[in-house]
């Protein structure tokens, strides 16, 4: 069984497309990354294995021996580029950016600065 036919084995017994399980992949890739890396979301170390393993599979698909590669085999990479990569670059963002929506936790902030009455030396 070839990586092709795995992939559509895989989308028959979940019954799920493969934009489906190239989402669900990627997000999944992106957890196993940051846990085997010790690493948060906020890291782009995890983002970027993703993006790796992404490339790696849509290079697999563009490669068939002894035939060229059409314009509609990338635009088809293009658009799983895209579709797999939104939601890990979503995750990315807010855990860098807005850590509290993921945590449930304020973010520490500093309290405002106050103003602090100048005394005189006389007093």
């Amino acid at each position: 069984m070839d990586w092709t036919e795995f992939k559509d084995y895989l989308s028959l017994i979940t019954d799920l497309d493969e934009d489906a399980l190239h989402i669900y992949a990627a997000v999944l890739l992106q957890l196993v990354a940051a846990a085997l890396m010790r690493r948060s979301l906020a890291s782009p170390f995890p983002w970027l294995f993703v993006l790796l393993v992404l490339l790696l599979n849509e290079w697999a698909d563009l490669r068939e021996p002894g035939k060229p590669i059409e314009e509609w085999q990338v635009i088809g990479g293009l658009k799983d580029l895209w579709n797999t990569m939104v939601l890990p670059t979503l995750l990315l963002l807010l855990a860098r950016f807005v850590p509290g929506l993921l945590t449930g936790k304020r973010a520490d902030r500093q309290p405002p600065h106050r103003t602090v009455p100048i005394q005189s030396r006389n007093e």
